[in-house]
């Protein structure tokens, strides 16, 4: 009996569930995200939880994470949802964020898990433009909590998803 196929969205999940493979991409491809020190901790269907720790590289003049660094951790979180959706898709689908929104309600020291539990609204919307070929806008949120479990921040990105046109 031949394996069941694995879909795009696992494959990438896989491979973004792997550190070794997930360094050298950011390091290829966000070479910001990988001296800051973002760190994938889960990936599923849907929720992406990606963390960033304090250290000198991050660091703002109030003893903190700098907020860009928080903001490049909480769009990873909603990022790699967009990307498990649009991994190998037929037609391609390009993502671009096109809004951002940010609150901050704590001073973000430690380690930083930013949460984004919006897997399902993001597929939705990947399979809307695969299906009609329109141009999508999906807002996902991801939360950031400290180690103690304080809110210290609250990110809404809107992306902008399009199939491809097919050149024939």
């Amino acid at each position: 009996m031949p394996p069941e196929k694995i879909s795009a969205a696992r494959q990438f999940r896989q491979l973004a569930s792997s550190p070794t493979k997930l360094r050298l991409f950011m390091a290829a491809k966000l070479p910001m995200a990988y001296m800051a020190g973002l760190r994938v901790s889960a990936i599923s269907e849907e929720r992406a939880i990606v963390t960033i720790s304090y250290k000198y590289l991050n660091k703002n003049p109030f003893n903190s994470i700098y907020f860009a660094s928080l903001s490049m951790a909480a769009e990873l979180s909603t990022g790699l949802l967009c990307m498990a959706q649009t991994y190998q898709a037929d037609p391609a689908v390009s993502m671009l964020v096109v809004h951002m929104e940010a609150d901050f309600t704590k001073k973000a020291i430690g380690r930083i898990s930013f949460v984004c539990e919006d897997g399902q609204r993001i597929k939705a919307a990947a399979d809307q433009t695969k299906a009609t070929g329109e141009g999508v806008t999906v807002v996902a949120t991801s939360t950031g909590m400290d180690e103690s479990g304080d809110k210290v921040a609250e990110f809404r990105f809107t992306w902008s998803l399009k199939a491809k046109r097919k050149v024939v």
